[in-house]
C-alpha cells in the first residue's frame, strides 16, 4: 500500500465518509497533516488540515486549536486562504480550507532559485496585505514562513495560510514556544507576548530567504537557531551581492530589527512602501533601455574614428588653406559632428514614439540600478590611490591651464600684425610634463571612480537632460516630420502621459489656433515638472514617517502628517489640471469648445503651477534653515 494510505489515512477517511472524499496526502509536519479532498455536497476540491492525533488527545490543546481556527475562519481577504469549516469528528480535529493549485514559496525557491526583484516585491506586498487584514481583526499569525505562503499557478496570486494555528498547536520541539525557529522573532523565541510586529520580523526573514535562497540564521539545532535570533544581528541583505532594490533591502533590514519599535509601523505601511518600490521599478521598454545604456552615448569605436578623422582633416585644411582655417575646421568638427550624432540617436528613438520627457526617468532608473550594483562591492568610499590621483590631476591640471593660456597668447601674436617673442621654454616644458601627468592621473582617477559610481551614465544623463540634449531632440523632431509610431506608455508616470498627449493634440492644431493659445507647451512642461517634484517630496516625507515607526503617531510628527496630506492634495490638483487641459484640447478638436474657453483653463492651470512652485520654494527654504 502507498505511504499516503496509512492507518491514519484510512481511519480519517472512514470518519469523514459521506462528507469528504480524501484523494491523497499533500504534506505533513509538526503542526499536522494536510490532505487533498473533495467536498461531496458541493463537488469542489478542498484541503483538510488534521491536528496530529497525539495532540488532539490533549483536551486543552484541542480546544485551543478549534478556537484559533474558528477565529482564522472569520478572516476574509483575497490573499488569505479561506477556511470553510472547523470541526471534530470521532476524535479527529481538523479544519477545511480552499485548495490552492500552485506551490509554496519554499517550493518555488527550492525548484527555481531566488526570486527576481520585481517578483519578490510583489510576493512580499501581497503577503503584507494579508497580514494587515488579519492584524486589523486582532489576529497575529505567529508562523509566517515560506511554507505558509502559497503562489497560485494560474493567477500567480499570493495566499497566506495557517493564521493563528502555530499558537494553538505549539512548537514541534516541545519547549512550549510556538512557531518555526528559522523565522521566529526574538521576542517570540524568548516566550514573550507577541504582536503584529512579530509577524513583520518573520516576513523579513521570509523575504531574506526569497531573495537569497538562504536563511538569515542557521544552526545544528533549533535551540542554536533561537539563540542567534535573540543575540545576533541579521546580515544586511545588501551585503550578499543581490540585485535587490535599495529601498526594498532597507525595508527588509528594518523588518529584521531586534527591537520591535525599529520595525515598520504596520503591515499596511510595509505594503505601501513595497508598492512604491514596485511602481518605481517599472520595466523600461527595450528601446529606451538600450538608448540609456548604449545608443545615447558617444563612447564607442566610431567616436574615436571620428576624432581621428577630424584631426586628420584639420591638418589637411591647415596645410592647404591656412593655420587659422585648420583650427576652425578642427573646432567645428569637434562640435558639429558630435551634435549630429546626438540628433541621429534622438531621431531614431523619437521615431518609435518616445519623447524627451521619457529620458529623465529612464536615466534615473539606470543610475539607481547601477548604484545598487556598485554598492555591493565598493561601498566604502574612495580609496587612498583614488584620492592621490584626483589631487595629482588637479595640480597638474593647473599647469596645463597655464600652458594653454600662454599658447593662446602666442598664437594670437603669430596671427595678428603684432609679432612678439616666441613661446617661452618654460611653457613648453610645462606643457610636455604637466599634460601627460594630468591626463594619466585623470584617466586613472575616473577608472577607479567608475568602479563604485557610474560616471558614464551620470554624465550622459546631464547631457540629455540639459540644453544640448533638448536642442538635439528638437532638431530630431523637426527632421521626423510626423513619421512617428505609437509607443507603450506603461513606463510613464501619469503626469508625463497626460502632458505628452496634450502636446500631441496641441501640435495637431492649426498654426493660427496654436498662436492664440500662446505658451501652452511651456505651461504643460511646468505642470509636469511640478508633479514630479511633488512626487519626490511626498516620497521623502512618507519615508520619514515610516522610519519613525510607532512614534509617527506622536504629536511631534503631526507637522509631517499635515505636510504629506498637503503635498498629496496638491499633486492631485496638479495632475487634475493636466487632465483638464487634455480633455479641453479634445473638445477643441471636436468643435465643442472655443479657444477662449480653453484659454481660461490654461490660466487656471498656470495659477496651480504658481501655487505649487511657491509651496516647493517655501519647503526648500525651511529645509535650508534647518540645515543651517
Amino acid at each position: 500500500m502507498p505511504a499516503t494510505f496509512d492507518d491514519l489515512f484510512v481511519a480519517f477517511q472512514t470518519a469523514l465518509a459521506g462528507r469528504y472524499s480524501i484523494d491523497r496526502e499533500l504534506g505533513r509536519g509538526g503542526m499536522g497533516v494536510v490532505y487533498l479532498a473533495k467536498e461531496v455536497h458541493l463537488d469542489r476540491l478542498v484541503a483538510i488540515k488534521l491536528l496530529p492525533p497525539e495532540r488532539a488527545a490533549d483536551p486543552l490543546l484541542r480546544e485551543r486549536f478549534l478556537r484559533e481556527a474558528r477565529l482564522a475562519a472569520k478572516l476574509s481577504h483575497p490573499n488569505i486562504i479561506p477556511i470553510h469549516a472547523v470541526d471534530e469528528t470521532d476524535g479527529f480535529v481538523y479544519y477545511v480550507m480552499s485548495f490552492v493549485d500552485g506551490e509554496t514559496l519554499a517550493q518555488r525557491v527550492r525548484s527555481r532559485g531566488p526570486l527576481s526583484a520585481s517578483e519578490g516585491v510583489r510576493v512580499l506586498r501581497e503577503a503584507a496585505w494579508a497580514l494587515a487584514s488579519a492584524h486589523a481583526q486582532g489576529l497575529v499569525h505567529r508562523d509566517v514562513k515560506p511554507d505558509n505562503i502559497l503562489i497560485e499557478a494560474a493567477s500567480h496570486r499570493v495566499l497566506v495560510a495557517d493564521f493563528g494555528i502555530a499558537a494553538a498547536v505549539g512548537d514541534a520541539s516541545g519547549d512550549g514556544i510556538s512557531g518555526t525557529p528559522e523565522f521566529m522573532s526574538p521576542e517570540q523565541a524568548l516566550g514573550h507576548e507577541v504582536d503584529a510586529r512579530s509577524d513583520l520580523y518573520s516576513l523579513g526573514a521570509t523575504a531574506f530567504y526569497a531573495f537569497s535562497g538562504r536563511l538569515p540564521f542557521e544552526g545544528r539545532t533549533a535551540t542554536e537557531v533561537l539563540a542567534k535570533q535573540v543575540t545576533e544581528t541579521a546580515p544586511l541583505i545588501s551585503s550578499l551581492g543581490l540585485s535587490v532594490p535599495r529601498k526594498v533591502a532597507s525595508l527588509i533590514d528594518r523588518c529584521l530589527a531586534k527591537d520591535p519599535a525599529h520595525r515598520p509601523a504596520s503591515a499596511s505601511a510595509l505594503a505601501e512602501q513595497l508598492g512604491v518600490a514596485l511602481e518605481q521599478r517599472r520595466e523600461l521598454p527595450v528601446a529606451l533601455r538600450a538608448f540609456v545604456r548604449r545608443n545615447g552615448r558617444l563612447d564607442g569605436g566610431g567616436t574615436l574614428l571620428m576624432a581621428g578623422g577630424v584631426l586628420a582633416g584639420s591638418i589637411i585644411v591647415s596645410n592647404v588653406i591656412g593655420v587659422i582655417s585648420g583650427f576652425a575646421s578642427f573646432g567645428a568638427g569637434l562640435t558639429l559632428l558630435p551634435f549630429a550624432a546626438l540628433v541621429d540617436a534622438a531621431r531614431r528613438l523619437a521615431r518609435m514614439g518616445f519623447a524627451h520627457m521619457d529620458l529623465a526617468p529612464a536615466f534615473k532608473a539606470e543610475i539607481e540600478n547601477s548604484r545598487e550594483e556598485h554598492a555591493v562591492e565598493h561601498a566604502k568610499g574612495p580609496s587612498t590611490l583614488e584620492k592621490i590621483l584626483k589631487l595629482t590631476a588637479k595640480i597638474s591640471g593647473v599647469g596645463v591651464a597655464i600652458a594653454v593660456t600662454e599658447l593662446g597668447f602666442y598664437l594670437y601674436r603669430q596671427f595678428t600684425l603684432y609679432r612678439g617673442r616666441g613661446l617661452d621654454t618654460w611653457v613648453s616644458t610645462l606643457w610636455v610634463t604637466a599634460g601627460p601627468i594630468a591626463i594619466t592621473s585623470l584617466v586613472g582617477y575616473l577608472t577607479l571612480l567608475q568602479r563604485r559610481s557610474d560616471v558614464d551614465t551620470d554624465f550622459w544623463a546631464k547631457v540629455w537632460n540639459g540644453r544640448l540634449g533638448r536642442a538635439a531632440w528638437a532638431v530630431a523632431r523637426r527632421l521626423l516630420r510626423g513619421k512617428v509610431v505609437e509607443s507603450a506608455i506603461t513606463h510613464r508616470a501619469t503626469e508625463l502621459s497626460l502632458g505628452m498627449a496634450a502636446e500631441h493634440l496641441f501640435e495637431s492644431l492649426s498654426k493660427v489656433v496654436r498662436d492664440e493659445l500662446g505658451d501652452l507647451p511651456a505651461i504643460l512642461h511646468r505642470l509636469q515638472d511640478d508633479a514630479q517634484a511633488l512626487r519626490r517630496h511626498l516620497e521623502e516625507v512618507q519615508e520619514m514617517l515610516n522610519d519613525a515607526g510607532e512614534d509617527a503617531s506622536a504629536a511631534a510628527y503631526e507637522p509631517l502628517h499635515r505636510d504629506r496630506d498637503a503635498i498629496d492634495a496638491k499633486l492631485g490638483e496638479t495632475v487634475g489640471a493636466l487632465e483638464t487641459i487634455r480633455l479641453n484640447l479634445l473638445r477643441l478638436h471636436a468643435g465643442s469648445l472655443t479657444v477662449a474657453g480653453l484659454t481660461t483653463h490654461i490660466g487656471l492651470a498656470a495659477d496651480v503651477s504658481a501655487e505649487v512652485e511657491r509651496m516647493l520654494d517655501a519647503q526648500s527654504e525651511v529645509e535650508r534653515v534647518l540645515a543651517r
